[in-house]
C-alpha cells in the first residue's frame, strides 16, 4: 500500500489509520498471526495503533498485549498472570530517557556515577534475564535517546556527570548485552530521534500532557522502524536488490553517450553521488543481499558501463544481469525464477517512475520504492529497511557467491544427457547432524525465511530451536552441502517429535500436542484406534513409537540435488536407533508451498488422509531392510541425536 511505503506522510497515517487498516484486511487473507507484548515505560496506545498497520502490510497480523502505563518492569518481574497466559511470540520494551531513574548529578564523584550506571543497567538486565527464563521469545529493547537540553553544554558528552555521557555508556552496556545474547535486539531510537530532529522529537509538551516519549508526529516513523525489526525477526525481509543502470547507477545513457562519457566518479558532484550510491549497493552483498541488473540496454553496452574504471560495481558483483529490450516486469519474473525465490523477495530500483509503476503492478509483491533524485537514493533505500539485519551468518555473507556458483552448476548440467551423471560430476559432500550451537542462528533464520520448500511453514525463534536440540523427545537434523563449485551452507532443516498415533489429531489441526511425549514412562499409546503398550528407553526413545515431522524445509537453491533424500535417510536412521517404527508427515498448504504438495509421496510415504482444507497426512512404516535413497551425496553424519 502506497500510504505505508517510505517516504510516507505520517500525518496522513495518523488521521486515516482505521481506513488504512480496513483496506489492508480486505486486500489479503494470508496473514501470519503473532502475539506481541508491548511493555511500556510511557504511553504506548498510538504506537500500537500505527505499528499494526505496518505489520499488516508485511503480512503479519499482530495480537497485542499492552502493559499498564509504566508497568513494564513489574509485569515481567512479578509474573503478571495476564502476560503469562498471553504467551507472547515477541516482547517489545518501550522505554526512553524518561525512564532513567538513577541519572547522575553534576556534584557526583566519578565513583558514584559508575555505581549509578551499574545499578541502572542491572534494573534492565534482571528483567531481560527473567524474560529469557520465562518466555523464551525474542526481545526488542529501545536504547536511550539524548535529552532535549544540555546542562554542561558542549561538554555534556565529555564529563561522566553529563547526561549524554551517561546515556552513551548505558547504551553501550545495552549493545554489549545484545552482542552476547541471541534473540535480543536493539531498537535504535537514539538514531531515530537524531534523524527526525531532536528538538521536535523530544518536545516536552507531549510528555507532560500525554506521557508520550516522543511527539505524536514522530510516531509513524517510530512504528515503521520498529516494524522493520519485527518483520526481520519473523523472516519477512527482502532477499535481492534488482537495479536499473542508466541514470540509476550512473548518470547518462550508456548506449547513447558511450561508457567513456558516463557521469560516475570523482570528477563532478553528480559523479560522486552515483559513485557513493554504487558503494552503498556493493556493501549490501556483505549482509547477504543478492544483486541483479534489470536494464533496457544491449548486453555489451551494460557490461561496458559496469566496467567503467571509476565505477564501484563490476559485472562480477551481480548474480544475474538482464540487459535486453524485454519488459522489465518480465525480467523481474525471470530473475525470481532463476534465483528460485518469489517476486515478493525482490526490491526493484529504477529512476523511471513509469517502469516502477509497471513492475509494482505486474510483479506481485516486488517492492518498487519511490527513490527520488540520485542524492536521495541511499536515504530512501536505507530507511525503508528492506534488508533489516537481525542476524548475520557466514551463509549470509556468502550468499551472492553461492548463487553465482548455482549458475555455474546450470552450465555444467547442460553438458550432461544423464541427470544422475551430472549430479555425480558435482562431487557433492553433505554434512547432516543434530542441531549444533554454531548453526542455531542460521537454522532459526531458515525456518523464518523459507516459504516454498517448507511443508508446515512453522516459524521458530532461536530459543525454540535451542530447546528442540536439548529435548530428548525431538529428533533434529540440519544439512550442509558443498560441491566442487562451492559451499552452499546450511540448506535443510528437519524437526521431528516423538509421540504416538493419538497425536495425529492435534497435527491435523496444525497444532502441537499439549502432552510432551517420552517422559519417565508412556503408556496407553493408541495405534490405529486400539490401545497398545509402550516402553520408553532411557534416552527418550519410544519403542515402536511414532515420529511426527513438525518441520521440513530446504533452501530452493539446492533443489533437485537429492539433498532431501540424504536428509530422509538420516531421519530414518535416527528413528531406527531409538526404536521408532512409524514416521508421520504433514503438509499444510499455503499460497507459496504448492511445489512440495506431493513431497512425501516422493519419499515413499503413503497418504493417510486429506482434509477439506487441503492438509494432507502421510505415513511411512520403516522396514527392517530400509534401503537408502541417496546415492549421489557423500554424507558425513557423526551425530549423537
Amino acid at each position: 500500500m502506497r500510504e505505508l511505503e517510505y517516504p510516507f506522510d505520517g500525518e496522513l497515517i495518523l488521521k486515516k489509520s482505521k481506513k488504512i487498516k480496513r483496506a489492508l484486511l480486505e486486500e489479503r487473507s494470508d496473514f501470519t498471526q503473532k502475539r506481541i507484548a508491548v511493555l511500556g515505560g510511557s504511553t504506548t496506545h498510538d504506537i500500537i495503533r500505527v505499528l499494526e498497520l505496518f505489520l499488516l502490510e508485511q503480512g503479519i497480523r499482530p495480537v497485542f498485549y499492552e502493559s499498564e502505563y509504566a508497568q513494564y518492569w513489574q509485569d515481567v518481574m512479578f509474573d503478571n498472570p495476564e502476560l503469562l497466559s498471553f504467551a507472547p511470540d515477541l516482547i517489545y520494551i518501550h522505554t526512553s530517557n524518561r525512564n532513567i531513574t538513577l541519572a547522575p548529578s553534576v556534584s557526583d564523584k566519578e565513583e558514584r556515577v559508575d555505581e549509578l550506571l551499574s545499578e541502572q543497567f542491572a534494573h534492565f538486565q534482571v528483567m531481560w534475564d527473567k524474560i529469557a527464563q520465562t518466555y523464551h521469545c525474542p526481545v526488542i529493547q529501545n536504547n536511550f535517546e539524548y535529552p532535549f537540553y544540555r546542562l554542561l553544554g558542549n561538554q555534556e558528552g565529555v564529563y561522566p556527570q553529563g547526561r549524554i555521557c551517561f546515556i552513551n555508556r548505558l547504551n553501550e552496556k545495552f549493545y554489549q548485552y545484545a552482542r552476547e545474547h541471541a534473540n535480543f535486539y536493539i531498537h535504535d531510537i537514539n538514531y531515530l530521534s537524531t534523524a527526525y530532529g531532536l528538538d521536535k522529537w523530544a518536545d516536552p509538551l507531549y510528555w507532560h500532557m500525554y506521557k508520550y516519549a516522543c511527539c505524536m508526529q514522530a510516531i509513524p516513523a517510530f512504528a515503521y522502524n520498529l516494524s522493520n525489526i519485527i518483520k526481520s525477526v519473523f523472516g519477512r525481509n527482502k532477499k535481492a536488490l534488482v537495479l536499473d543502470l542508466d541514470n540509476t547507477l550512473w548518470g547518462g545513457v550508456v548506449g547513447d553517450d558511450g561508457p567513456e562519457n558516463l557521469e560516475i566518479g570523482q570528477e563532478t558532484p553528480m559523479g560522486q553521488v552515483y559513485a557513493e550510491f554504487q558503494g552503498y549497493v556493493r556493501a549490501q552483498k556483505e549482509i547477504g543481499v543478492m544483486l541483479a541488473v534489470n536494464s533496457k540496454n544491449e548486453y555489451d553496452n551494460a557490461i561496458a558501463g559496469l566496467n567503467h574504471p571509476e565505477g564501484v560495481l563490476k559485472p562480477e558483483d551481480f548474480v544475474l544481469i538482464k540487459a535486453n529490450w524485454e519488459p522489465k516486469s518480465q525480467n523481474i519474473a525471470a530473475i525470481a525464477q532463476e534465483l528460485n525465490i518469489l517476486p515478493d523477495s525482490l526490491v526493484f530500483v529504477d529512476d523511471n517512475p513509469a517502469e516502477r509503476e509497471i513492475v509494482g503492478a505486474q510483479s506481485a509483491g516486488t517492492a518498487a520504492p519511490e527513490i527520488g533524485t540520485p542524492e536521495q537514493y541511499i536515504r530512501v533505500l536505507d530507511h525503508s529497511g528492506f534488508f533489516e539485519v537481525t542476524s548475520l551468518s557466514e551463509d549470509d555473507r556468502k550468499r551472492n557467491e553461492m548463487y553465482r556458483a548455482n549458475i555455474a552448476r546450470k552450465v555444467q548440467q547442460e553438458r550432461f544427457a544423464d541427470y544422475r551423471e551430472y549430479l555425480l560430476s558435482l562431487e557433492m559432500q553433505g554434512t547432516i547432524r543434530a542441531f549444533e550451537p554454531i548453526y542455531m542462528a542460521r537454522i532459526a533464520q531458515l525456518t523464518n525465511k523459507s516459504n516454498q520448500f517448507n511443508l508446515t511453514t512453522r516459524r521458530f525463534t532461536q530459543a525454540q530451536i535451542e530447546a528442540f536440540a536439548a529435548d530428548p523427545n525431538y529428533i533434529t537434523r540440519y544439512g550442509k552441502l558443498t560441491d566442487r563449485f562451492g559451499d552452499n551452507g546450511v540448506v535443510s532443516v528437519v524437526v521431528g517429535r516423538k509421540g504416538t498415533m493419538a497425536d495425529v489429531e492435534a497435527y491435523r489441526r496444525g497444532e502441537t500436542p499439549d502432552a510432551a511425549p517420552g517422559g519417565a514412562e508412556l503408556s496407553g499409546m493408541t495405534v490405529d484406534g486400539s490401545a497398545a503398550e509402550s516402553t520408553v528407553a532411557g534416552n527418550g526413545a519410544v519403542d515402536g513409537g511414532v515420529l511426527h515431522l513438525e518441520l521440513w524445509l530446504m533452501s530452493c537453491r539446492v533443489l533437485k540435488r537429492d539433498m532431501e533424500f540424504a536428509m530422509m535417510d538420516s531421519v530414518v536412521e535416527a528413528c531406527q536407533d531409538c526404536g521408532i517404527g512409524t514416521i508421520m508427515g504433514y503438509y499444510y498448504p499455503t499460497a507459496k508451498n504448492a511445489m512440495v504438495k506431493a513431497f512425501y509421496q516422493t519419499m515413499g510415504f503413503e497418504k493417510a488422509e486429506e482434509t477439506d482444507t487441503g492438509v494432507t497426512i502421510w505415513r511411512l512404516e520403516i522396514s527392517a531392510d530400509y534401503k537408502k535413497n541417496n546415492t549421489v551425496i557423500t554424507v558425513n553424519a557423526n551425530t549423537e541425536k
